[in-house]
């Protein structure tokens, strides 16, 4: 009885698939990603410092009105190239929340550089509540947390487009072609001409998506260069202690053979 059983099962198993919406589907479909070569990969990369400036202004134009950026503190921007003045300057162009004062009232005060990232909403209620519902993640290690890196934060940023002609998008979502089930809430975040570059680069969509996504693929990963330099010094140094290892073995051993 079993056999028929378990027949059943399939036949009604791959039903329902066939049965299923559009975005289900979609959502099992494997998606390949660009493959956008950022200079921080491979073992010898490095972030490319003026593209992460430039990712950082993208980020406190654009990224901030809904997402928060909590593991980063301001002082940590110093280690992108930014000097001390550049970094107060910065973290003062935002209101933060301190107290209580003598009084026993919070009140709130420029930022300054020991102030972690200021959160853009104050809870998660207000952020669902500003977001029809959607919880805005939180970008700190996004790039470490999505499958895909660096490249899926890219990709999905330069992923809007009209949806192909069958498909339909559910009110309140819009389409991108590399997010999974092709749905996402988030509205097109990213326009060319958007932000005003500091050091006069032309503001494409592309160009914003490839800058955030360095600054983003730095903050999750702050020290990656040096612990990659210390990996390479570590791989020299068991490499040149292996060569001296296996000389004094062979010159003990020598009258022995």
């Amino acid at each position: 009885m079993r056999r028929p059983l378990l027949t059943l099962a399939a036949a009604l198993g791959a039903a329902l698939l066939a049965a299923a919406p559009a975005p289900l589907r979609a959502a099992e479909e494997a998606i390949a990603l660009p493959n956008t070569r950022f200079s921080f990969e491979g073992l010898f990369g490095t972030f490319d410092r003026a593209s992460a400036q430039r990712g950082l202004q993208v980020y406190m134009e654009v990224c901030a009105n809904c997402h928060s950026l909590r593991q980063l503190y301001y002082r940590n921007l110093t280690a992108l190239g930014l000097s001390d003045a550049e970094v107060r300057a910065i973290a003062a162009t935002v209101q933060v929340q301190d107290g209580p004062n003598d009084e026993g009232q919070m009140f709130e005060r420029p930022g300054r550089p020991s102030d972690r990232f200021r959160s853009p909403f104050p809870n998660e209620k207000a952020a669902r509540a500003a977001n029809n519902g959607a919880l805005p993640p939180d970008l700190s290690v996004i790039v470490k947390a999505r499958e895909g890196g660096a490249d899926y934060i890219y990709a999905l940023l330069t992923g809007y487009s009209d949806p192909p002609p069958g498909v339909e998008v559910m009110q309140g979502m819009h389409y991108n072609r590399y997010f999974p089930g092709h749905q996402i809430a988030m509205a097109p975040p990213l326009n060319a001409g958007q932000v005003s570059f500091h050091d006069g680069t032309q503001a494409t969509v592309e160009q914003m998506a490839r800058d955030v996504t360095t600054f983003l693929a730095w903050a999750a990963e702050p020290e990656l260069e040096e612990r990659r330099a210390l990996g390479v010094k570590i791989v020299l140094f068991l490499t040149v202690l292996g060569g001296l290892v296996y000389a004094v073995k062979r010159k003990i051993w020598a009258d022995v053979h």
